[in-house]
Protein backbone atom coordinates (compact mmCIF):
# COMPACT_ATOMS: atom_id res chain seq x y z
CA UNK A 1 0.00 0.00 0.00
CA UNK A 2 1.20 3.59 -0.38
CA UNK A 3 -0.53 6.18 0.79
CA UNK A 4 -0.34 10.03 1.24
CA UNK A 5 -0.73 11.31 4.32
CA UNK A 6 -1.72 14.63 5.67
CA UNK A 7 0.19 17.40 6.42
CA UNK A 8 1.75 16.79 9.96
CA UNK A 9 -0.05 13.51 10.26
CA UNK A 10 2.37 10.80 9.46
CA UNK A 11 3.86 10.08 12.71
CA UNK A 12 -0.15 9.79 13.79
CA UNK A 13 -0.61 7.06 11.03
CA UNK A 14 2.73 5.19 11.92
CA UNK A 15 1.17 4.81 15.42
CA UNK A 16 -2.10 3.64 14.49
CA UNK A 17 -1.06 1.04 12.03
CA UNK A 18 1.35 -0.05 14.74
CA UNK A 19 -2.22 -0.62 16.62
CA UNK A 20 -3.69 -3.05 14.45
CA UNK A 21 -3.65 -5.98 12.66
CA UNK A 22 -1.88 -8.63 15.57
CA UNK A 23 -2.27 -11.93 14.73
CA UNK A 24 -4.34 -12.46 18.19
CA UNK A 25 -7.10 -10.79 16.63
CA UNK A 26 -6.31 -11.57 13.23
CA UNK A 27 -5.57 -15.03 12.62
CA UNK A 28 -4.06 -15.00 9.13
CA UNK A 29 -1.81 -11.68 9.77
CA UNK A 30 1.98 -13.20 9.86
CA UNK A 31 3.67 -9.07 10.08
CA UNK A 32 3.48 -5.36 8.44
CA UNK A 33 6.20 -3.12 7.61
CA UNK A 34 5.63 0.31 7.51
CA UNK A 35 8.08 3.15 6.19
CA UNK A 36 7.95 6.69 4.92
CA UNK A 37 9.62 7.81 1.46
CA UNK A 38 13.14 9.43 1.32
CA UNK A 39 12.13 12.40 -0.95
CA UNK A 40 8.88 13.09 0.30
CA UNK A 41 8.30 11.90 4.20
CA UNK A 42 4.31 12.05 3.39
CA UNK A 43 4.48 9.57 1.14
CA UNK A 44 3.85 5.72 2.94
CA UNK A 45 4.18 2.51 2.10
CA UNK A 46 2.89 -0.82 3.97
CA UNK A 47 3.66 -4.02 3.33
CA UNK A 48 1.13 -6.26 5.18
CA UNK A 49 2.54 -9.94 4.67
CA UNK A 50 -0.74 -13.13 5.62
CA UNK A 51 0.16 -16.48 6.09
CA UNK A 52 -1.45 -17.30 2.71
CA UNK A 53 -4.60 -16.23 0.42
CA UNK A 54 -7.22 -17.93 2.43
CA UNK A 55 -5.48 -15.57 5.51
CA UNK A 56 -5.65 -12.53 3.39
CA UNK A 57 -9.37 -13.44 2.08
CA UNK A 58 -10.20 -13.66 5.58
CA UNK A 59 -9.17 -10.25 6.82
CA UNK A 60 -10.62 -8.77 4.13
CA UNK A 61 -13.82 -10.33 4.97
CA UNK A 62 -13.86 -9.23 8.61
CA UNK A 63 -16.03 -6.81 10.26
CA UNK A 64 -12.75 -5.08 11.46
CA UNK A 65 -11.12 -4.26 8.11
CA UNK A 66 -13.50 -1.78 7.01
CA UNK A 67 -13.91 0.05 10.01
CA UNK A 68 -10.02 0.13 10.18
CA UNK A 69 -9.64 1.43 6.66
CA UNK A 70 -12.30 4.23 7.25
CA UNK A 71 -10.13 5.49 10.44
CA UNK A 72 -6.93 4.94 8.18
CA UNK A 73 -8.59 7.54 5.65
CA UNK A 74 -8.62 10.31 8.55
CA UNK A 75 -4.77 10.31 8.33
CA UNK A 76 -4.40 10.38 4.14
CA UNK A 77 -5.04 12.98 1.42
CA UNK A 78 -6.65 10.28 -0.33
CA UNK A 79 -7.38 6.44 -1.17
CA UNK A 80 -4.59 4.57 -0.50
CA UNK A 81 -3.14 2.71 -3.66
CA UNK A 82 -2.84 -0.99 -3.25
CA UNK A 83 -0.88 -3.44 -5.13
CA UNK A 84 -1.56 -7.10 -3.87
CA UNK A 85 1.90 -9.51 -4.39
CA UNK A 86 2.47 -12.99 -4.85
CA UNK A 87 5.98 -13.59 -3.18
CA UNK A 88 8.38 -16.08 -4.68
CA UNK A 89 11.22 -15.57 -2.89
CA UNK A 90 12.32 -14.57 0.40
CA UNK A 91 16.19 -13.84 2.28
CA UNK A 92 17.21 -12.35 4.95
CA UNK A 93 15.40 -11.88 8.17
CA UNK A 94 12.49 -9.98 9.05
CA UNK A 95 12.51 -6.36 10.80
CA UNK A 96 12.13 -6.11 14.39
CA UNK A 97 11.52 -3.21 17.05
CA UNK A 98 15.06 -3.35 17.80
CA UNK A 99 16.44 -3.22 14.32
CA UNK A 100 13.61 0.02 13.82
CA UNK A 101 15.08 1.57 16.93
CA UNK A 102 18.80 1.69 15.20
CA UNK A 103 17.32 2.58 11.71
CA UNK A 104 17.53 6.58 9.97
Amino acid sequence: MRAQTKPGQRDAFIEAMKQRGTAGNNPGFLSAEIAYEDKDSDRVVAVIHFRDRAGYMANAERPQTDSEYREMLQYLVGPPEWTDLHYVAYRGEPLTEAALAGSA
